[in-house]
């Protein structure tokens, strides 16, 4: 799973039918800190996240679990909404 940020919402008017009713998100990947890594990319949505909300998401297989039994054809999906978080500054270096 990884951190980010939801900066922009898709609409696709063709797709795979498999992905009709599903929201498409813009996301930028976070590191601990928030600051931005990676490239931006496009995920879906099964927890109903908008613009601007703290993330997280997870990459591959599992990425589809969230919509079973429907077979969504998805590499990336959000998961949760963050409302808080804290980092432990001390572990975070000893690891």
């Amino acid at each position: 799973m990884f951190l980010a940020r939801v900066i922009g919402r898709v609409w696709a008017t063709v797709k795979d039918p498999k992905l009709e009713g599903q929201r498409l998100l813009i996301i930028q990947p976070l590191t601990p800190e928030l600051t931005a890594t990676g490239r931006r990319m496009v995920v879906a949505d099964s927890v109903g996240s908008g613009a601007g909300e703290l993330v997280y998401c997870c990459r591959g297989k599992e990425s589809s679990f969230p919509f079973l039994p429907s077979e969504v054809p998805t590499d990336t999906c959000v998961v949760g909404i963050i409302d808080e978080m804290h980092v432990d500054r001390k572990r975070q270096s000893e690891c």
